[in-house]
């Protein structure tokens, strides 16, 4: 099962990485936030490191089934927040994702 997503994981970030260079000049007109992504009874929540605002997180150009297998193939539970960068717009209470990397995830220095 641990193969399974690590299999997945790693065909995610291929795919985001070509769709990264093949789309750099639609990826200028997306904004750079960096912050926490959580996600809990079936929500994606991300609050903002810099004003500390929280916005509901969609992913329109992903199967949100595979979002939330890749957030809990990581976090290994809800509610575990992850840190990233999501490059999208924000509209109303809403932050609309176009890419997104992950940098940390609490609780993974364990000593």
């Amino acid at each position: 099962m641990n193969k399974f997503y690590i299999s997945f994981l790693i065909i995610f970030l291929l795919n985001a990485c070509i769709q990264n260079n093949e789309n750099k000049s639609e990826d200028l007109l997306f904004i750079k936030y960096q912050g926490w992504w959580i996600f809990g009874e079936g929500l994606h929540l991300f609050k903002d490191e810099t004003s500390l605002n929280e916005y509901f997180l969609s992913f329109p150009n992903e199967d949100s089934t595979e979002i939330i297998d890749l957030y809990l193939s990581i976090a290994e539970m809800e509610f575990y927040p992850m840190e990233v960068l999501m490059f999208g717009n924000i509209s109303d209470d809403s932050l609309i994702i176009n890419d997104f990397e992950i940098l940390y995830i609490q609780g993974c220095d364990e000593q």
